[in-house]
């Protein structure tokens, strides 16, 4: 699985990190970042796309 962030896209509204901290932090710049291994919580992380309120995280398997 393979997850990333558009940061073009990201509004820094932490849901993402606040659903998955193993796999997104929001950084120095505001916003958000998949830092983790996104196998290791994969439902989490599909939640944490589906709620994302600019569709910025791209979840590929």
């Amino acid at each position: 699985m393979r997850t990333t962030v558009k940061k073009d896209d990201c509004i820094g509204c932490g849901m993402c990190a606040e659903l998955c901290p193993e796999v997104f932090e929001i950084g120095a710049d505001g916003y958000s970042d998949a830092v983790g291994n996104p196998d290791v919580c994969p439902d989490k992380v599909q939640e944490a796309a589906e709620v994302c309120p600019t569709n910025a995280i791209e979840v590929q398997r």
